[in-house]
């Protein structure tokens, strides 16, 4: 299986930097060569990583979707759009989203679920806080979202699942390998027994992921790559993360 980076730019980036860095990660075909790329910078960046990645293996994608096709929803952007500027992924239920913008499960569904039927590959995340983390509930909450978040259309070839631990986002904190192994496995069993064979499911990890730390990351037993924040926008460390895939 091809190992996923992915990198998530939030809401960071310029059109000078989003030039480089993207033009940078496509001269260098090592690293193309190791691993699965994908940028998603903000939405207005992408026909700037477009160009810059144009004829190269890097894809690109957006952060976020509508789950509408089109209509009176001022300030979002459609899966469909997406698709059109050349997108091949977009990131669904991250924990910003839901915490910033209240989105549920079932919101979560919709927007995966408009990212297949325009085709692209939704990146869903799941992921506890530290208090469900402290409460026992990581559990708990996985197969809650799981459940709640993902489309009946999805399976293992059209669909990537993100483990993101609220708690690590950020904060320079990360799961140990044996919870991101226990909560990895938990979501290929329970994809598993919702749609058969969950063999070719790519599982990312996200939380605080960087070059010094990549390594043992993406050795741990059922993590086939990583979603990652602030180190996506450093070409150098970036690049570390993608050379430390197995």
């Amino acid at each position: 299986m091809r190992y996923l980076i992915a990198g998530n730019w939030k809401m960071n980036g310029s059109l000078a930097s989003a030039r480089t860095l993207a033009q940078g990660l496509a001269d260098r075909r090592e690293l193309t060569a190791k691993a699965d790329i994908a940028l998603c910078p903000p939405a207005p960046l992408l026909p700037a990583i477009a160009a810059a990645v144009a004829g190269s293996a890097v894809a690109f994608g957006g952060q976020d979707c509508h789950a509408a096709e089109k209509g009176a929803h001022t300030g979002d952007i459609s899966a469909w759009l997406l698709k059109d500027l050349g997108c091949s992924f977009v990131i669904v239920g991250h924990s910003e989203r839901r915490a910033d913008h209240f989105e549920t499960d079932a919101i979560v569904k919709a927007k995966a679920s408009a990212a297949l039927k325009a085709g692209l590959t939704p990146i869903v995340c799941v992921g506890e806080t530290e208090a469900e983390r402290e409460g026992g509930k990581t559990s708990a909450v996985i197969s809650r979202q799981m459940a709640g978040s993902l489309p009946e259309a999805s399976t293992a070839a059209n669909t990537v699942i993100a483990y993101e631990p609220v708690w690590a986002i950020g904060t320079g904190k990360t799961a140990t390998t044996d919870d991101i192994a226990a909560v990895h496995a938990q979501v290929r069993d329970l994809f598993a027994a919702a749609r058969g064979n969950a063999g070719a499911l790519r599982i990312l990890y996200g939380g605080s992921v960087k070059g010094a730390n990549a390594a043992s990351i993406l050795a741990t037993a059922g993590v086939n790559g990583a979603l990652v924040g602030g180190a996506s926008l450093d070409l150098e460390d970036f690049a570390r993360i993608i050379l430390a895939c197995p």
